[in-house]
């Protein structure tokens, strides 16, 4: 018996004008659990104490592995494209290999 190929069909994005202006985020905060991934976004700015969360993005562990790659692909390409992003205060991997950026230099948590 031959099996049918049913066509693959076409995943349509909308992207609305106020999601498409986008917000900023200089820090993100991911914190998981054995069932998803918890990405925080947020805009710390200088001299202001208090910072509030202005986007959580939700993702299973797999697709949180997807989201790693493609970024990974597409700091590749930028770097290729445009050159080394410098990264200031860079800290050192921590001993469980994870590493923590913070904005403007502030200390890491």
């Amino acid at each position: 018996m031959e099996e049918k190929k049913q066509p693959q069909q076409q995943l349509q994005i909308e992207l609305t004008p106020e999601v498409a202006n986008g917000t900023y985020s200089n820090l993100a905060i991911i914190n998981h659990s054995n069932q998803e991934f918890i990405i925080d976004f947020v805009a710390a700015l200088p001299g202001i104490p208090k910072a509030r969360v202005n986007s959580r993005q939700i993702l299973t562990p797999e697709n949180a592995k997807r989201l790693l790659f493609a970024l990974q692909d597409n700091v590749v390409k930028y770097e290729q494209k445009f050159g080394t992003i410098e990264q200031r205060g860079n800290a050192a991997p921590k001993a469980d290999g994870g590493r923590t950026a913070a904005p403007f230099g502030m200390p890491e948590a």
